[in-house]
Parts: structure tokens; C-alpha cells; sequence
């Protein structure tokens, strides 16, 4: 599994590829399964629905070499690029909705998911500050955005032979105790719902009991 929503938004918005105020781009008019993407598109709202058209283009800007570097800064799972294109990718032959981080090479654990958050957004981080408080807007979720925390992450899931076999919801949670950072995954399992929301609700419901128990704690 790999976020591409959060990885290629943090490799665009650094290097000055993506600018969030002038970032629509234009629907082919094909039409999509998701009627979301069925229109021109900005960086926040294909953030929001997970347009995978609009990350298509986006990466091809980045291209493969600085892709490539910026993975291998991030220690990003196995940093694996080489199908490009997403050819392995069975659920799918459209090159609009296809690409290395689709059910293809480039692969990740949930263990390294949550390390390369902290790598982005922890007290040691590389990126600017202009980058990552444009990717904590989008990344925030906004019922759980209270006084004293704010849970940001992206949700996703993945595909074998048009089936989901997992899905997730990833990144941390801030207070002034500093950051929290998780990955939930929920794998394959016949007859459940196996769903990215079911992981964001367990995600969030994970954060908000382990600062309750903080919060009893320290009374």
C-alpha cells in the first residue's frame, strides 16, 4: 500500500510543482467510476476524494528522478519505481488510474507508514513549514479538530483481482504533549467490512481513548 495522496503533495508542494491556490487541472471528460473526479479538479478537493486521474499527472510532473531521490530521502518502504506505468496492476489497464503505487511495486508496511510520517512532520524534519502546514490542511479532520488536539491523515485501501484486501488511514494526531503518529490497517477478511472509513474510525477512536487515559492519568 502506498500513500500517494500524502507522499507526491509533499514532493509537489516543496518543489514548487504544485501551488494549492492555482492547482486545478482539467477533466479529460472521461467519465470515472467515482463522480467525484468527473469534473476540473484542485489539489484540495482531489486530496479529499482520492482522485487518482488528477496524482496521475501530478507524479508524471514530478517525474521519475526526483521521485525516485525523494523516496529514497523518506526510506519509503522499498522505494521501488520501476513500474512506472502500474503494468502490474491487474484491476486495471486505464494509465489514468494506474501507476507504480497501484497494486504494483512500490511497496510499504504500516510500521513504516507511521516512521515517515514522523520523518515529514516530527521536530527533525526536512520540509518547510509552508509545505507541511498546506498538507496539515488537507489533511485535517475536521469533527475531530478540537482545543487541544487535531487529528490529521489520509485514508486509502488496496485491490487484488477487483477485490479489497485491505485498507487504512493513516497519519498522527497533535497536542501540546507534541505528535502521535499511527497507521491502522485492516486486511482481508471474507464477509467483514473491510473499509478505509472502518479504519479511520478505529484510527481516530484509538488517538482519542489514548488521551483520555493521558488525561485521567495526569488528574
Amino acid at each position: 500500500m502506498f500513500h500517494v495522496k500524502i507522499i507526491s503533495s509533499l514532493i509537489a508542494l516543496e518543489n514548487g510543482i504544485l501551488e494549492p491556490e492555482d492547482s486545478t487541472r482539467n477533466w479529460s471528460k472521461e467519465v470515472f467510476w467515482n463522480e467525484d473526479w468527473n469534473k476540473d479538479i484542485d489539489f484540495r478537493e482531489a486530496f479529499r476524494t482520492s482522485c487518482v486521474w488528477y496524482y496521475r499527472q501530478v507524479i508524471d510532473d514530478i517525474g521519475k528522478d526526483m521521485m525516485q531521490k525523494e523516496l529514497d530521502k523518506l526510506s519509503y518502504g522499498n522505494c521501488d519505481i520501476s513500474d512506472w506505468e502500474g503494468r502490474l496492476n491487474t484491476n486495471n489497464n486505464n494509465r489514468a488510474l494506474t501507476g507504480f503505487w497501484l497494486e504494483s511495486s512500490l511497496m510499504v508496511s504500516p510500521k513504516e507508514q507511521v516512521e515517515v510520517m514522523e520523518r515529514i512532520f516530527g521536530e527533525n524534519s526536512d520540509y518547510s513549514e509552508k509545505t507541511r502546514n498546506e498538507l496539515k490542511q488537507v489533511m485535517l479532520v475536521p469533527e475531530q479538530d478540537r482545543a487541544n488536539i487535531s487529528i490529521y491523515g489520509k485514508t486509502g485501501m488496496g485491490k487484488a483481482d477487483g477485490v479489497v484486501v485491505d485498507a487504512w488511514f493513516t497519519g498522527f494526531a497533535e497536542s501540546a504533549r507534541g505528535n502521535l503518529y499511527f497507521c491502522v490497517r485492516l486486511g482481508r477478511t471474507d464477509g467483514m467490512n473491510v473499509s478505509s472509513s472502518l479504519a479511520k474510525e478505529i484510527a481516530i477512536q484509538m488517538v482519542s481513548d489514548y488521551y483520555m487515559r493521558i488525561s485521567i492519568c495526569n488528574l
